[in-house]
């Protein structure tokens, strides 16, 4: 008996293998297998009781990892769609969708929400129950949620999963992050009586094992999960539900980078099942298929809780000359006082991210990394947020040996001595990933904010989305450009995201929620639509900008990117994958004769961040209207190109950022 199999590696190819006797091996089961002077981890893909050609020595696997399968041909299937589209190994692909446990280990129980129950009919807006009737009987098989903040769209995705589940079918339901993640379980682990699976990034690869299979066994209905529960192994798949679909997280950073809501359409597509998305801010992307008609939407445009959307303020900054504006502290003395909630919100870490001499300029830069320390007050050390590089602040300019040297810019911790200085007697906790990196610090912090027993809580990205605090009625702002000066086509969709969402933390229960918004940019696009309320004039003049720049969702990209620890090798490097690019484009004009649809190089260049954890970075863009050819080049390019010794080659599909 032989078997097939797929290795972790860049390799394309399948392997086969000798099984001995006695091993029951199927395929689905992961193998040890050796290859070349080591053993890995094989996934068995193929069984075949003879070989045509053994005039080569087969190997012999040397165990068997489980003791049944764990995956099935559709994953298969999966892997090798995901091999074509995101130009890795089916190999890669499989590995990343499956748990690197080798034993079953349970998970912690969730503590159960004490204050969710399931809403009675009665008690569902107009537009909820629309949603629910059109999503649940209607012929399309890609609808759209948009709703403002705090608009029910949780209570939809449930109703519509207990109808799915009601059909006896199955059900993925993603969230973008782990803090989500332990809050729908608490949720929904009551709703739908055990038959619920938990799959995240805070498991151990044993602890996912363990939900994997129960999965596979078919001994629950509902997954939930973040960006990997869209592989989760059911066979009677009905919905895969994307909430906070416009994401960033939704993306995986490592290859291969498959984006969930594509691996998603293609997971419903094959198995006849509904893919419902949702969102108060819709990707671009996804917007623009609501505007075709390629996905159905449902406006949810009321709070179902009795509360309104806050008013909202902005404060120009240009006038004031501290970190929290008179206005901003004003409103949370107020606040505070009738023993009410506030969140601030900076998306930056640390003390302070500029490190600089007044005399000279001499700037305090990581010397692995194209971009400068952020000073943590907490550690006393300048730290580096790319490659975690440390080391002690300095007193004395190394260039100029001027004393004359100070820190610009703010992070949280700066925030916080502040936020302490001016409200001694309230409590207050802060949240970031420095601190939540912490085991059980970040449920902990959320249910003590919760129940009342923090005043102000500080916070940068995971506190912007999803979150439900009833005692909340103000959320400040600290920085609303942090996220525009980067050099991205997205900064300015990020920016909107990220103001709208933090602002929908406030109010939820009442009339009272205020938001105030500081900027130094107030006639900001991005700043003054999102603080107006103006959603829809937002999205039609960012589409207008990139449908005449020509960039998604109006081309597609795919972004090569070279690293190397010689700035010259990547240098050279990129500039042969530009060559091989233009002699692929040649040979498909040769058989296209619409000049119109070929891909075309935007340009080449140093990265944005040209130097990361020691490795010069050199990128090259190519652009095209027609995804089809633009993966016939960008394939072209990845078999032609062969990468010498120490340089590597990142070949990123639909890319979301290009720093």
């Amino acid at each position: 008996m032989f078997v097939h199999v797929l290795l972790n590696t860049p390799l394309t190819r399948e392997f086969t293998y000798d099984v001995p006797e006695g091993i029951q091996a199927e395929i689905g089961m992961r193998c040890i297998v050796p290859f070349g002077n080591r053993e890995v981890t094989a996934y068995i893909v193929g069984v075949a009781s003879h070989m045509h050609d053994t005039s080569f020595e087969i190997k012999p696997i040397k165990r068997l990892i489980d003791k049944q399968p764990i995956f099935s041909s559709d994953l298969v299937r999966l892997a090798y769609w995901m091999s074509k589209f995101y130009l890795c190994s089916p190999g890669e692909a499989l590995s990343t969708m499956i748990p690197g446990g080798r034993r079953d280990a349970g998970i912690p129980p969730f503590v159960l929400a004490d204050d969710f129950s399931q809403i009675e009919d009665a008690d569902l807006s107009n537009e909820q129950k629309q949603a629910i009737d059109l999503i649940t009987n209607g012929q399309s098989s890609l609808h759209y949620l948009y709703g403002i903040t705090g608009s029910g769209k949780s209570e939809v995705f449930l109703r519509v999963t207990q109808h799915v589940i009601d059909q006896k079918k199955q059900v993925i339901y993603l969230v973008p992050e782990i803090t989500l993640t332990h809050q729908l379980a608490g949720q929904v682990l009551n709703r739908f009586k055990g038959r619920v699976a938990i799959l995240h990034s805070g498991l151990t690869p044993s602890q996912r094992l363990a939900e994997w299979r129960k999965i596979k066994n078919g001994e629950v209905d509902l997954a939930i999960g973040a960006r990997s529960a869209v592989f989760a192994p059911f066979d009677r798949l009905g919905m895969i539900i994307i909430d906070e679909e416009h994401e960033n997280s939704y993306k995986a950073g490592n290859t291969p980078r498959y984006h969930a809501r594509q691996v998603a359409q293609y997971r419903v597509s094959i198995h006849g099942a509904l893919l419902l998305m949702g969102s108060a801010t819709p990707s671009l992307e996804a917007w623009q298929m609501m505007v075709e008609g390629q996905v159905m939407r449902h406006d949810l445009s009321t709070r179902v809780a009795g509360g309104v959307l806050p008013s909202v303020s902005i404060v120009n900054m240009q006038a004031e000359q501290r970190t929290l504006s008179h206005k901003l502290l004003g409103m949370m003395d107020e606040v505070l006082s009738r023993k009410k909630q506030v969140i601030l919100f900076l998306n930056r870490r640390g003390f302070s991210y500029f490190f600089h001499c007044k005399y000279c300029g001499f700037e305090m830069t990581c010397p692995h990394c194209s971009v400068a320390l952020t000073f943590h007050k907490e550690l006393n050390k300048m730290v580096c947020h790319y490659c975690g590089h440390r080391q002690q602040p300095i007193s004395v300019c190394p260039e100029c040996s001027s004393v004359d040297v100070g820190y610009s810019g703010f992070g949280i911790e700066m925030v916080e001595q502040e936020v302490r200085s001016s409200f001694p007697y309230a409590s207050i906790a802060r949240l970031d990933t420095d601190i939540a990196h912490e085991k059980g610090i970040m449920a902990s912090v959320l249910d003590d904010f919760k129940q009342g027993k923090i005043d102000i809580l500080l916070g940068t990205q995971m506190v912007a989305k999803g979150l439900n605090f009833p005692l909340v009625e103000l959320v400040g702002i600290v920085n609303a450009d942090s996220s525009l000066n980067l050099p991205d086509f997205r900064a300015q969709e990020r920016a909107f995201s990220l103001i709208v969402q933090v602002s929908g933390r406030a109010g939820r229960f009442n009339n009272k929620g205020k938001v105030l918004v500081q900027t130094f940019r107030s006639d900001n696009p991005a700043v003054a639509f999102a603080t107006s309320g103006q959603h829809q004039q937002f999205y039609d003049q960012e589409l207008a900008a990139r449908k005449a720049a020509r960039f998604p969702p109006f081309s597609r990209l795919i972004n090569f990117t070279v690293r190397s620890a010689s700035k010259e090798k990547a240098r050279i490097e990129i500039e042969k994958i530009a060559q091989i690019a233009l002699t692929a484009i040649s040979h498909l004009e040769q058989t296209h004769a619409i000049v119109s649809e070929l891909p075309e190089i935007v340009g080449y260049a140093p990265c944005p961040l040209e130097k990361i954890a020691g490795n010069w970075r050199q990128h090259l863009v190519l652009r095209g209207n027609h995804v089809s050819n633009l993966l016939r080049v960008a394939g072209w390019i990845h078999s032609h190109y062969k990468a010498p010794s120490r340089v590597y080659l990142e070949v990123d599909v639909d890319p979301l950022q290009m720093l």
